[in-house]
């Protein structure tokens, strides 16, 4: 099925460009699971044809990843709240936590953003809880804009520099992407098994 759509992803970005890279890089700010690790290095092979200017598919891409990510910040910031507090319960989430991760993102909230931009799967999402916390907006846009920046030029040069190899990129992360999942699981065990134990 990521197979399916990452080929769906290509194939509409080999018809529209840069017009595409910026919407595909919007929704995958925005929550949607689109792999930027295969918009952006795809985006750089087209560079390396000379059909497209690596310069503009970075300036694209992080434009893209800045629209997704203020759309979901605010959706966040203006829905996501009353949400999460109406179903706190059946989350498993306590009037403590909440409070604990709006600490961390009003006090950490810069550093949070920016390494969560540089991170596979993580900065998908990173937007939707920064607005629940109603991190301060101008710190959020200047290290999202940072982390998109970043971002892009690394996953934009890496596939011109790859040319026509460019789609091992993908593999790269497919790993990178299972170890993190891997990674999150264990974490979440952990506290589980934890919790269990205190009581």
């Amino acid at each position: 099925m990521v197979e399916s759509l990452i080929n769906a992803v290509i194939f509409v970005l080999d018809k529209t460009g840069y017009i595409g890279i910026t919407a595909a890089m919007a929704l995958e700010s925005a929550c949607i699971p689109i792999p930027s690790e295969a918009i952006l290095p795809f985006g750089g092979y087209l560079s390396f044809t000379g059909r497209l200017n690596l310069l503009l598919i970075i300036v694209f891409g992080t434009l893209g990843g800045m629209l997704g990510s203020i759309g979901a910040y605010f959706l966040g910031r203006i829905g996501g709240r009353p949400l999460v507090e109406k179903y706190a319960d059946k989350l498993r989430l306590s009037k403590s936590r909440l409070e604990k991760s709006d600490y961390y993102f009003n006090k950490y909230g810069e550093k949070i953003v920016f390494f969560s931009r540089l991170l596979p799967i993580i900065r998908t999402f990173i937007s939707l809880p920064a607005g629940i916390s109603k991190m301060e907006i101008k710190k959020f846009v200047v290290y999202t804009l940072l982390g998109s920046l970043l971002w892009s030029i690394f996953l934009g040069y890496a596939g011109y520099k790859m040319g026509e190899n460019w789609t091992i990129i993908r593999s790269w992360f497919h790993f990178a992407d299972m170890a993190l999942v891997i990674v999150i699981i264990g974490f979440i065990v952990y506290k589980i098994i934890v919790k269990k134990v205190r009581k």
